[in-house]
Order: C-alpha cells, then structure tokens, then sequence
C-alpha cells in the first residue's frame, strides 16, 4: 500500500465531513500537524468535535480552525493561551470538555486499545466527576472515564520510512503516539521520509500498521508561545 501522498489535501482527501471527530497530536505548539490543520481548514469542514491537550494559540494551530468557527466542541487539557477559545466559551458558542492531562491521555490509549472505559482517582471530587459512575476500590473513590475514538487522528513525526514506521523526536512524543491509536484512520505528517530498513527497528514510536496516509510538511519553522527575552544592559 502506498502510504505517502503529495500534500495534505490529498492526504485528507474523502476523509472529512462535517460532524465528524479528529484527534490531533502535539504539546502546545510543539509537534502539531500544521500542513494537516491548514488543510481542515482550507476544506471548510465544519461543527467539529476534536480532542487534543491544547487547543492552539490565536491564529495558530488549532487556533486556526477556532478562528474559521469550524469547531463546535473541544477535549482538551490545556487551553489558557488562546483568547479566542475564551471568547467562544465563555460566549456559549464553543462546547468544552475539559479533562485532566494524563486522563486524556489513557481515554486516547484505552480507545486505541479498544477499552470502552477505565478508572482513575483523578478527578475524584471535583467538577470534573460530575455525572460520572463512581465506584469503590480498596476503600477508595474511583470515576469511570470513557475512551476515546475519532474518525481521523492528525499527528506529526519526525522521521518514518515508507511504510508509515514513525520517530517522534523529544516534546513532540506526547499525545501523538496515543492519539495515532484512537481513530479509525491515522494521517501522518513527518520531517522526513527514508527508506524501508534506513530506520533502527528498536527505535520505532509508532509501527507503520497505524498509519494510512502520509505527507512530508517541511520546512517549519519554529512558533513560542511564550517569547521571553532579557533586556539589554
């Protein structure tokens, strides 16, 4: 199966429709799939439901596609860098689940490993356990979270070979990998592609099994959230 495609409108092409649901990889602006985001939003796709940690910065990753209004409900983590997702929330115009950090993680890795629903104390008394199935173990509190599964997962790697076999490279190994797993078809933005066997079997993140459909998006260049920089003497 030919997994590399020549941009990421072609990558996407026959996958979106409005209503649908995307995992998108990444930790702040750090390993985001801009091609793939860029494309979703070129497409016009609407009423989305996506779950990623973050949810972008204004004009910027996500962030984009909060800005076309092409978002009706986010799951995420970590949102306080994006005024726009503010504004839409708090303006009752964006739908928000929020979900603490590593529990979003585990409902991505249990959807991809088709488990339904597992039990954390995280949570336990607090907003975020409200209508949810508690449950007692050893004595202790426990609430039921649900996995999670998409239609389409949007991750960016480092570096695969063309069989879809993907390295993540340091921060930007976080959520990608778990959410490459929890939709029916994973779309793969990369560095670089090489050769099957240029890469070290042991060193693989993500086996080329979950990914369908790849591109390679580089150049990028490098976003800050937060540029922080000393005053001259």
């Amino acid at each position: 199966m030919k997994k590399l495609y020549p941009n990421a409108q072609a990558a996407l092409d026959g996958l979106l429709h409005d209503g649908m649901t995307l995992c998108a990889g990444g930790f702040g602006l750090c390993g985001i799939p801009e091609r793939l985001i860029d494309a979703i939003e070129a497409s016009g796709v609407r009423d989305l439901t996506i779950a990623s940690n973050n949810a972008g910065i204004d004009g910027q990753g996500l962030g984009k596609l909060l800005r076309s209004r092409q978002v009706r409900k986010m799951i995420s983590s970590y949102v306080g860098e994006n005024k726009e997702f503010e504004r839409q929330y708090l303006s009752g115009e964006l739908e928000v689940e929020f979900c603490p950090q590593g529990t979003l993680a585990e409902r991505c890795r249990a959807g991809g490993a088709g488990i339904p629903g597992f039990y954390t104390r995280t949570g336990v008394g607090t907003l975020i356990a409200e209508g949810k199935e508690v449950k007692q173990f050893d004595g202790e509190d426990y609430i039921l979270e649900r996995g999670i599964r998409a239609d389409v997962a949007i991750i960016k790697g480092w570096k695969a070979d063309e069989a879809g076999n993907l390295i993540f490279r340091k921060t930007a190994r976080n959520f990608n990998q778990p959410m490459a797993t929890a939709a029916n078809i994973c779309v793969a933005e990369v560095e670089e592609v090489v050769p099957v066997g240029s890469l070290d079997a042991d060193a693989i993140h993500l086996p080329g099994i979950y990914v369908k459909r790849m591109i390679v998006g580089a150049p990028y260049d490098k976003q800050i959230e937060f540029r922080t920089v000393r005053e001259r003497a």
